[in-house]
């Protein structure tokens, strides 16, 4: 059986690491696939700034970069930033996928024109540098956000009955006014709406989590991995350093709770 590592950008309870493995369900994989999800040893408290960028960065890189030791064939990140997706490439020749560019690039596979319903604002620049990196600006419709909290450990159980009919509405919007025809949920953490959403919405809508696995099971099946002429090998790899730096910041973010 092959394992595919799936690193959660927060750290997190058992509990709310299985909200996360819900993303699973209704998805085929057979018994020659299996997903473990892994949450970071520590990281930001949300995605709501550059400062939050760089620290998700660091500490998906540590999560997932000694996968390929440990037996995984593949790594995708639980993050639509797409943090650390980069990195991991440079030092794992296995496949290493994002949901963020992956939903886009996806997108225009069914429609010519994109949005993103999202939670917030602050998580636009996140979608700014996904979209800046793959020069498709012209191809998002929008990106509209009902400005609702996100709630990154317990997503939105307890909250549907507000959640859902704000996500509705924006992207009934973002459909009929910006002329969008296939939206992209703004993050994996929104991924209880997908089932809602899809069955009142006449466009595809793109649920970037599951995505991302059915990639990778893709990927593997292909015999495809990323370039290494793209991401190429660290000259003086410090993965020693980077795992010192995340333990030390976990006994730190222990101590202070």
């Amino acid at each position: 059986m092959q394992k595919v590592l799936v690193v959660v950008p927060f750290a997190m309870s058992h509990d709310n690491l299985q909200l996360r493995q819900q993303q699973l369900q209704g998805l085929q994989f057979g018994d020659a696939l299996q997903f473990e999800y892994r949450a970071v040893k520590a990281g930001p408290v949300n995605y709501a700034s550059h400062h939050d960028f760089v620290l998700a960065d660091a500490s998906i890189f540590e999560a997932g970069c000694r996968a390929q030791a440990e037996g995984f064939c593949a790594v995708c990140v639980d993050t639509m930033s797409d943090s650390g997706v980069a990195a991991l490439r440079s030092v794992l020749d296995i496949p290493v996928f994002g949901p963020g560019r992956a939903a886009m690039l996806c997108a225009l596979m069914l429609g010519d024109r994109f949005s993103i319903i999202t939670m917030a604002s602050r998580w636009k620049p996140l979608y700014k540098k996904a979209l800046d990196e793959l020069g498709l600006h012209h191809k998002c419709a929008s990106v509209r956000a009902i400005e609702v909290a996100p709630d990154n450990q317990g997503l939105l159980g307890g909250k549907e009955d507000l959640v859902f009919p704000l996500l509705e509405a924006a992207a009934r919007l973002a459909i009929e006014v910006d002329g969008a025809e296939v939206l992209i949920l703004g993050s994996t953490t929104m991924h209880q709406a997908h089932a809602y959403l899809q069955q009142r919405l006449p466009v595809p809508i793109i649920n970037p989590g599951p995505l991302s696995y059915q990639i990778a099971q893709s990927m593997l099946a292909l015999g495809l991995s990323h370039s290494r002429i793209a991401y190429p090998r660290p000259m003086h790899p410090r993965l020693d350093m980077l795992e010192a730096m995340m333990v030390a910041a976990q006994a730190n973010v222990q101590g202070r709770a």
